[in-house]
């Protein structure tokens, strides 16, 4: 939403009401993974060797959006208590009210910001080689990840969420603790009870499989 029209286009505007919400959904679930990405990396401490690793392309079928990344700890299974704060985190970094801007540098400056995760820098070469050396970054407060976007335009749409499961997803041989994070979210706007709500999250705990990035 603040990227500026730098040449003549057609305009349509979508909100979650639209006959086909479609590419609507695929935002909003885009962003809450970015959000998660960003709280992950709030609430860890150092020790915690906390490496985000990256997200998919959503899939709204799947029933939740989701973050990979990676923990010193070899078999962390967070309690009930640890899932609901992640989701309480999440709903305050929503109401802190910031906005979605896209970034857009070529392979040596995101590099250069990503130097410290292997991941990352693993990733970027691909990346960036398929976008003629360019790479896209979203920025949300000072949360900066690798996303071709698009993203919602601020984080107050996002209302209300749900953790609901994290499952191992690196074998017992690999070298680094790999983990995916599930969970469930509902826009500005939309009011469920808390009978569904259950439903959704129950559904949110099966894995979600894809291949990584």
């Amino acid at each position: 939403m603040h990227r500026p029209l730098d040449s003549s286009c057609t305009l349509q505007l979508l909100n979650f009401k639209t006959a086909d919400p479609a590419s609507v959904n695929r935002a909003f679930w885009r962003s809450c993974s970015f959000i998660l990405g960003a709280v992950l990396q709030r609430i860890f401490k150092d020790d915690a060797g906390l490496f985000l690793h990256s997200f998919p392309k959503p899939n709204v079928r799947s029933g939740s959006f989701i973050h990979d990344f990676a923990l010193n700890e070899k078999n962390w299974k967070p309690t009930v208590l640890e899932l609901k704060t992640i989701s309480i985190e999440m709903q305050k970094f929503a109401h802190e009210n910031h906005k979605f801007e896209r970034l857009t540098v070529n392979h040596d400056v995101a590099f250069e910001m990503f130097k410290d995760n292997p991941f990352k820098r693993e990733q970027l070469p691909n990346i960036s080689n398929s976008h003629n050396g360019q790479v896209t970054l979203y920025r949300a407060s000072n949360h900066i990840d690798i996303s071709g976007g698009p993203m919602i335009g601020n984080t107050s749409v996002f209302q209300r969420s749900r953790i609901s499961a994290v499952h191992k997803v690196s074998r017992e041989e690999d070298t680094c603790n790999l983990y995916r994070i599930q969970g469930i979210a509902l826009p500005s706007g939309f009011n469920l009870s808390y009978y569904a709500m259950n439903l959704l999250a129950d559904r949110a705990k099966k894995l979600v499989i894809y291949s990584f990035l």
